[in-house]
């Protein structure tokens, strides 16, 4: 406990030292100020020669070495990975990360010049331990020599892990045979394990009283002006008083391009007058040094910059709203500020919303809406835009609901708009005139919207499509004489009456699938009727009636009249039957091809001896091949 009591006990002195080693009072602009650069690379350039004997590399540098870079990433394993460049501003800064060598050695050195005797300066530098865990701790000893002579030298002492950026910093005064000034830094402790360190913003500037500069009436030090006004700010900076032997003063202003000295303003105030004041951002500053130092940029001090920004009006701009129905929402915008002031059409503010919006319009919130557009407390010249509040749609159709046969087409015709639009376009001549002509398939409600330019309404108009009569007598047929059929008959159409004719053979005409039993070839219509008065159809069925086929198993070629040839009397009734004979060994005796010619019981003009013969009959390919044996007698 005693040990962790004398460590806070040092970092408290340590802490102590340094703030009472800094300027107590204002800095003037830097006469050094050494960042290490910027740039888009990973790692930036070595310094000049004379600048550090430790070498560079543009990488991870080793034991006496260093490089410039924007982070420590990926540079070693040992450092804190996230460590990046110290300057302020600036994420594309540099800074010098050193790897000190076993013996001591000037991390950094630098000359100053043209600087005063017997002046105060302060010099800083801001330095990190960037080791990751516990080793050889950075101790960096600072020295400030006068033509190689030492008027100041103080070191950091060791630098703890995970401490941050530490700013080191010290005041001191030139000797009055002051020479070439120069700033040594040089480690204290030995490279190897650890002693890693990164350096940034070394700076020196002049020391001197403290400022503390205002704006009469104005609790800021930086004020506003709107373009093209007028206006009057009294400046003041105050001094501490006995820092300076012979203070003198000297007020700057920065218009843009840099401070510049304003002639005869000598003085701790200073009052600025702005006549019709020309937009930009104007600085101002007191410079004080001690006695003629006043003069020389190096040995003097500035205040604060005390700021007027004249601002330009802004841009207004309000969008004319589109017009709105009575009950709708009115909706206005504007752009162009940061602050806005809305005014009704009877003179009243009534929003400070940029696109304020008002609910259930009526006829009276009709009118001029003017918005006042402020930026930066300057405010452009008053916007108006008009409102227009439009009366309702009232549609008027010549129908709502009506009836049409399949094929046929109707007129729809509405009013009380300027702009049409029906859905579906579906059966309709032009979907976006107010009377198109509708002829639909199907039953179909059409929604028409009807707007003003600004209000809309829906109608609806409903066409009921009665389907027309359809007939289909199903595919023709075939059969024989005895045999029976059922037609396959359908039909379609909405409310419709349907019968065959001819009714001859038919069990009964008005069923759709009658039995018929033809004698003969015969041709049935089926008609169907629509009771609606829309398009009646019929279609027509084929039956095609073959005869019986009888096949005689036995005849008697012997000449006597009776039973003399083999006769098949249906075969006549087919184009081109196929009739062959054979023998019990298979020897083709008798073929008829064609129209069909009776079997006289020869072969070749002579007579065939009497036997049971064997045949087989195609008729055709709704019949199948007949086969059986046919006795021939003597």
């Amino acid at each position: 406990m005693r040990y962790l009591h004398l460590i806070l006990i040092f970092f408290l002195a340590l802490f102590c030292f340094r703030a009472q080693a800094q300027c107590n009072g204002t800095l003037g602009d830097p006469i050094k100020n050494e960042t290490f650069g910027s740039g888009t690379g990973t790692f930036g350039s070595a310094q000049p020669n004379g600048v550090t004997n430790y070498t560079y590399v543009a990488g991870s540098p080793n034991d006496g070495q260093y490089t410039i870079a924007k982070t420590i990433s990926g540079l070693n394993s040992g450092w804190i990975p996230q460590i990046v460049n110290h300057t302020p501003n600036d994420p594309n800064g540099y800074m010098m990360v050193v790897n000190a060598s076993n013996s001591p050695g000037i991390f950094y050195q630098t000359t100053i010049t043209d600087l005063c005797p017997n002046t105060t300066y302060e010099f800083s530098a801001w330095i990190i331990n960037i080791l990751r865990n516990t080793g050889i701790k950075p101790n960096v000893r600072f020295a400030i020599e006068n033509n190689g002579v030492e008027i100041l030298q103080f070191s950091t002492n060791d630098i703890p892990e995970n401490s941050g950026w530490i700013k080191y910093a010290r005041t001191f005064v030139t000797p009055t045979n002051l020479g070439i000034i120069t700033l040594k830094m040089t480690n204290q402790n030995p490279g190897g394990n650890g002693n890693d360190l990164a350096l940034d913003d070394i700076t020196f500037s002049a020391c001197g009283p403290t400022l503390i500069p205002s704006i009469t009436g104005n609790a800021s030090t930086s004020t506003q002006l709107c373009e093209g006004n007028s206006a009057t700010f009294h400046f003041k900076t105050d001094v501490t008083p006995g820092v300076y032997q012979n203070p003198r003063y000297q007020w700057q202003v920065n218009a843009g391009n840099g401070f510049t000295d304003l002639p005869n303003e000598q003085s701790t105030t200073y009052t600025a007058t702005f006549t019709n004041a020309i937009k930009g951002v104007y600085q101002y500053r007191l410079l004080v040094g001690d006695g003629n130092n006043i003069n020389s940029p190096n040995c003097r001090i500035a205040g604060s910059q005390l700021t007027v920004t004249v601002n330009p009006f802004p841009v207004a701009v309000a969008e004319n709203p589109t017009p709105v129905c009575i009950g709708g929402t009115i909706l206005l915008n504007a752009s162009g500020g940061t602050s806005y002031s809305w005014t009704d059409p009877n003179g009243q503010i009534f929003s400070s919303d940029q696109n304020p919006t008002i609910p259930n319009a009526t006829k009276a919130m009709e009118g001029n809406y003017t918005v006042l557009v402020t930026a930066n407390g300057c405010t452009a010249q008053p916007k108006t835009v008009f409102v227009q509040v439009l009366d309702p749609v009232v549609i008027t159709t010549n129908i709502k609901n009506t009836t049409i046969c399949e094929g046929q087409q109707v007129q729809l015709e509405v009013s009380g708009g300027t702009k049409y639009l029906w859905q579906p376009s579906t059966g309709l001549s032009d979907s976006q005139i107010s009377n198109p002509v509708a002829k639909p398939t199907e039953t179909t409600t059409y929604t028409v919207q009807v707007s003003n330019g600004g209000c809309s309404a829906t109608e609806q108009i409903t066409i009921n499509v009665n389907k027309n009569a359809g007939a289909d007598a199903g595919a023709d047929q075939k059969l024989v004489a005895g045999q029976s059929i059922s037609l396959n008959g359908k039909v379609s159409g909405d409310d419709v009456t349907y019968y065959w004719s001819p009714s001859d053979y038919l069990d009964d005409p008005t069923k759709l699938n009658p039995v018929a039993t033809p004698p003969q070839d015969i041709t049935y219509t089926l008609n169907v009727v629509s009771n609606l008065g829309c398009t009646s159809s019929s279609d027509d069925v084929f039956i095609k009636v073959y005869p019986k086929v009888v096949i005689p198993n036995t005849f008697s070629p012997n000449g006597d009249g009776t039973n003399d040839t083999w006769n098949i009397p249906a075969a006549a009734a087919f184009s081109n039957p196929i009739i062959k004979v054979t023998n019990r060994y298979g020897q083709l005796v008798y073929q008829s091809t064609g129209t069909f010619k009776p079997w006289d019981g020869k072969m070749n003009g002579k007579d065939l001896p009497p036997a049971v013969y064997y045949y087989s009959i195609y008729l055709n390919e709704d019949f199948k091949t007949y086969t059986g044996w046919v006795m021939l007698m003597r």
